[in-house]
């Protein structure tokens, strides 16, 4: 799963995106960092690993990770194929979520796309560009299905009843994530503006204008949306520190929990993903998946081996291993247990898959 990070030109895109990527860089046994030349994966600190590991006497720690895509800068007029729009619109359709970033700092040298610093203006142009693609997306998709629907097909029915629910809405300048619809009736459309949303508020480096901030905090409340502000330049310069380094300039900084870590950790609720693990000698590792996945289906996220010869899982929670304070005291306290492939996997949970194949 992926989050796409968009905003007009010029705001910190790519900034934040190579702070996010020389982030998973310097993650020590950290597998996978740039995927494509716009993937990045960040990845998502978690004090459990160490516990973990301790217990197993692991020889290598492997964090899960939250997936960013770099998304090049949307212009007013992008829904009408302005500056490439199209082609940037089709990318951030493509993704599970948007990390909508907004510019909240004053630097002469960067051009400012929108002549003055206004974080609501700016907000409101993308989320109008995401508006009008999506109306032109949804009534694509009712001209295509009010044909069969007028025939009787019921299924074009349903269809074309959300989708002018949709319409009406949009055309009232609400956003699909906010218009009452049944989910399911909607989704093979991939709306822009369905998608899970946080803003991320690119801030000056010493002096923030909590001014700036207060429309945009305003706009997430409405949107039951996360705002992360963070100084995209500060954190792009501090992950080319080795990593030991790092907790003194942000010490020096006064921030007590990294921008990149506040922000891997909203992605990761925005996702509404949960994270279970594996521990043994060899690795203890974090593992990131939707929040409902069976057993079986989580085996398929370590290797579809493990799916497909799938027979049972062996479980123990996370929060056992603290209170009982050993994995023999679990073992005692028979705290084990065995579950099948219906199984859904929960928050917190320490597995092992028996399998064969």
């Amino acid at each position: 799963m992926e989050i796409g990070i968009v905003g007009l030109p010029n705001v910190g895109k790519s900034t934040l995106f190579n702070a996010l990527t020389g982030a998973a860089a310097a993650a020590s046994n950290f597998p996978f960092t740039t995927i494509d030349p716009n993937v990045g994966v960040v990845p998502l600190p978690d004090e459990r690993l160490s516990r973990l590991s301790k217990e197993w006497n692991s020889a290598k720690i492997t964090p899960a990770g939250i997936r960013f895509v770099d998304i090049a800068g949307l212009v007013k007029g992008a829904s009408q194929g302005e500056g490439l729009g199209n082609k940037f619109l089709s990318n951030i359709r493509s993704v599970d979520a948007i990390a909508h970033v907004v510019r909240c700092f004053k630097d002469d040298n960067v051009v400012n796309v929108m002549n003055t610093l206004d974080p609501r203006d700016a907000a409101e142009t993308i989320e109008t560009e995401l508006m009008l693609a999506d109306l032109q997306q949804a009534q694509k998709a009712y001209d295509k299905w009010i044909r069969p629907a007028k025939c009787g097909d019921k299924d074009a029915q349903i269809k074309c009843n959300a989708l002018e629910t949709v319409m009406k809405g949009l055309n009232e300048g609400v956003s699909v994530r906010a218009i009452k619809v049944e989910k399911e009736q909607i989704e093979e459309f991939q709306f822009l503006t369905g998608k899970p949303l946080l803003y991320v508020a690119n801030t000056d480096e010493n002096n923030v204008d909590e001014k700036l901030l207060v429309p945009l905090r305003e706009r997430a409340a409405k949107e039951g949306a996360t705002l992360i502000p963070l100084c995209t330049k500060f954190e792009a310069e501090i992950v080319q520190l080795p990593p030991e380094e790092r907790k003194e300039y942000y010490d020096a900084a006064g921030i007590g929990t990294p921008g990149l870590a506040r922000l891997a950790q909203a992605g990761r609720e925005l996702l509404g993903l949960i994270c279970f693990f594996t521990a043994g000698e060899q690795e203890t590792r974090a593992w990131l998946i939707p929040q409902g996945t069976a057993a079986v289906k989580a085996a398929g996220k370590i290797h579809s081996d493990i799916e497909r010869g799938f027979i049972r899982a062996e479980i123990y929670r996370y929060k056992d291993l603290v209170e009982l304070g050993s994995y023999k005291a679990i073992q005692e306290a028979k705290k084990i247990t065995l579950e099948g492939k219906d199984y859904q996997i929960q928050e917190g949970d320490v597995v092992y898959f028996r399998f064969s194949v």
